[in-house]
């Protein structure tokens, strides 16, 4: 099943919470492609490496983790210094963190030039 991330009242112990829906079984299994600025790369908490982890434990939804696939490479220049290659699963989280993604494309896997930064790896 595919987790969906949609804001929750104000108030609430949790900022967003994270609710399995079946209609996304047929979900893409594309991946987003999202660049990142060099002052965008700077900011530790713009790595899922770094953060996604810990936001899902503060959410207490670490059990999406399968469904989470991230990979990254080094970008081409100032304007794109970092590539992610987002699943969609990982997109919503990310979108949830209060992040707001700047995408470039999508494709059906990751280069192989990309490394695994957080998650499951693809095919898995």
């Amino acid at each position: 099943m595919h987790p969906w991330i949609y804001p929750v009242r104000s108030g609430s112990e949790n900022h967003f919470a994270l609710q399995t829906l079946p209609e996304f079984f047929s979900e893409s299994s594309d991946y987003i492609i999202v660049a990142q600025d060099a002052i965008e790369v700077q900011d530790i908490r713009n790595a899922p490496a770094f953060s996604m982890g810990a936001f899902l434990a503060m959410v207490d939804e670490a059990n999406i983790f399968p469904t989470i696939s991230v990979y990254t490479r080094e970008g081409y220049n100032r304007k794109h210094a970092r590539l992610l290659y987002m699943n969609a699963a990982a997109l919503r989280v990310w979108k949830a963190m209060g992040k707001h993604p700047r995408e470039i494309g999508t494709q059906h896997r990751p280069p192989n030039s990309a490394v695994l930064a957080f998650g499951t790896p693809f095919g898995a």
